[in-house]
């Protein structure tokens, strides 16, 4: 028994933490009818119907199509490289970043290997680390491109165009970031000889049919979960139309969602709620916070992640865009600053052990780097335009 615990909680860290918390905060807050005013049911229903309806699609085959069309009209090792992280960058936003690590770092290392052996490790490690970078700073731009966003913009009453306009300015310069990285790498690679030089084998041969009906019908209910995510439709509406879809037509898909996210959010809720009950911690949090949301945010996602700084953080403030700010840029920075970064770091370890060492060395210097420059923004927009 001992053993089967021990495995869970390395398998599910955050989630045998958040239960943890919350079950201690019920010693000072016994259980009680205000246990359901904690759990924000409209975020949880959106966060399930959009990881379903992504599972869907990813499992019809559409993400991986859609970037080998693009790479095979890609000439260039440069190219090939240069899109593969702008692919985790832009579609991070829709299909949010841990989905696009897990498509993309996959097929970026199935290239990197079609390269000649010395240009293939010097990409390597390099290429993985920024498209985690990437997908995170992409998310960041709207409301469903991470948990913490859909639950922070419903939290606030925000519009979709208020929330991209308030992080665009961070987007566009990590764009202009990303590309600049790129450049400066090419310049510094290998130069093989010969031909091969500028040739990327992309010999994708394994052609996946589609099956129409669930991509249309998958692709229907994403444009349902967009008009509740503007609060044009309850949310109550896609999430009986995806479950009743999966149950009659698509049952393994079910199996596809990650509960165990849904179930950190519910006992995190828990937790915060029993949290703000006790008037000491409250006021003490509330103090902490005064003036420093932005920073407290950024300071508590590298040990916590972003996802459970910006469920406890906004249980004591209702600067709400101070805590986008903040939870997005601190997803930058540590290992377990943004869950979805441990998906690469799983990828590189399968690959090779022995370079998970040299891999993090990378991860976490280009993670400051762009953290620094992140902040350096947001102090000037913080100075400037208030």
């Amino acid at each position: 028994m001992l053993q089967k615990l021990y495995v869970f909680f390395r398998k599910e860290t955050v989630l045998s933490i958040a239960v943890m918390l919350a079950l201690l905060s019920m010693f000072w807050v016994r259980p009680d009818k205000a246990y359901f005013t904690y759990i924000d049911f409209r975020t949880l229903g959106l966060l399930f119907c959009l990881m379903a309806i992504v599972a869907g699609l990813k499992a019809v085959g559409i993400f991986d199509i859609l970037a080998k069309k693009l790479l095979m009209g890609t000439s260039g090792t440069v190219g090939v490289i240069r899109l593969l992280i702008l692919l985790c960058f832009f579609l991070s936003m829709v299909i949010t970043n841990d989905v696009a690590l897990i498509t993309f770092v996959p097929l970026a290392l199935i290239i990197v290997h079609k390269l000649p052996k010395e240009l293939g490790n010097y990409w390597l490690l390099k290429i993985v680390a920024m498209q985690t970078i990437a997908a995170n700073l992409g998310s960041m731009l709207t409301p469903i491109g991470n948990p913490q966003n859909l639950y922070l913009y419903a939290r606030a009453g925000m519009s979709a165009a208020e929330l991209i306009t308030l992080m665009l300015p961070y987007s566009a310069t990590a764009l202009i970031l990303l590309l600049i990285w790129i450049q400066v790498a090419a310049a510094k690679a290998p130069h093989v000889c010969g031909s091969e030089k500028d040739k990327t084998l992309l010999g994708f041969s394994d052609r996946k049919e589609l099956n129409m009906e669930y991509l249309a019908t998958y692709l229907i209910l994403f444009t349902i979960c967009l008009l509740t995510v503007a609060r044009i439709i309850p949310y109550q509406i896609p999430l009986v139309l995806v479950l009743i879809y999966m149950l009659l037509r698509n049952r393994e898909n079910i199996s596809r969602v990650d509960y165990s996210l849904l179930a950190t959010f519910i006992a995190l809720f828990i937790f915060i709620g029993n949290l703000g009950r006790i008037p000491q911690f409250s006021s003490f949090l509330e103090r902490i916070m005064a003036g420093r949301e932005t920073l407290t945010a950024v300071l508590a996602s590298q040990i916590m992640s972003n996802v459970p700084a910006a469920l406890l953080l906004s249980g004591f403030t209702d600067n709400y865009r101070a805590l986008i700010v903040g939870t997005n840029i601190g997803g930058l920075g540590t290992l377990i600053a943004s869950m979805a970064s441990l998906i690469s770091f799983k990828y590189i370890a399968k690959e090779n052990r022995n370079l998970r060492g040299k891999y993090l060395g990378i991860f976490t210097a280009s993670n400051i780097i762009f953290m620094i420059f992140m902040l350096i923004l947001y102090f000037f927009l913080d100075k400037y335009f208030p």
